[in-house]
């Protein structure tokens, strides 16, 4: 399982989560509650319940690079092209825009 924390304007929005059943996104209770909060893409209204896909949502899939970044990426980190999730955990952290990934890096018990 691997997870990410997506900000926008560097407040915590939500949680994205790759499992074995696919992808989940759920925007954070807090950042639904705050004064003004904004929905990270018109794809993911702001709403309660989690989505979940199969595939990587494809307003994530458009935040990783393309062309000779994706190269030099997937040459520096050794990334695979077809891990789309692991190229947003290695490349999104600083986007151009408001929303950006932060890898969640969970402790062993």
């Amino acid at each position: 399982m691997r997870k990410a924390e997506i900000k926008y304007n560097n407040q915590k929005a939500g949680l994205l989560i790759q499992d074995d059943s696919g992808y989940h996104f759920q925007y954070s209770s807090v950042y639904l509650q705050s004064e003004k909060p904004e929905a990270i893409s018109l794809t993911l209204p702001m709403q309660e319940a989690p989505f979940e896909s199969k595939t990587l949502f494809p307003f994530f899939d458009g935040l990783i690079p393309e062309g000779w970044l994706l190269n030099v990426a997937e040459k520096n980190w050794k990334l695979n092209p077809r891990d789309r999730m692991g190229l947003l955990l290695a490349c999104c952290e600083d986007c151009i825009g408001a929303v950006s990934v932060h890898p969640l890096i969970e402790e062993e018990k």
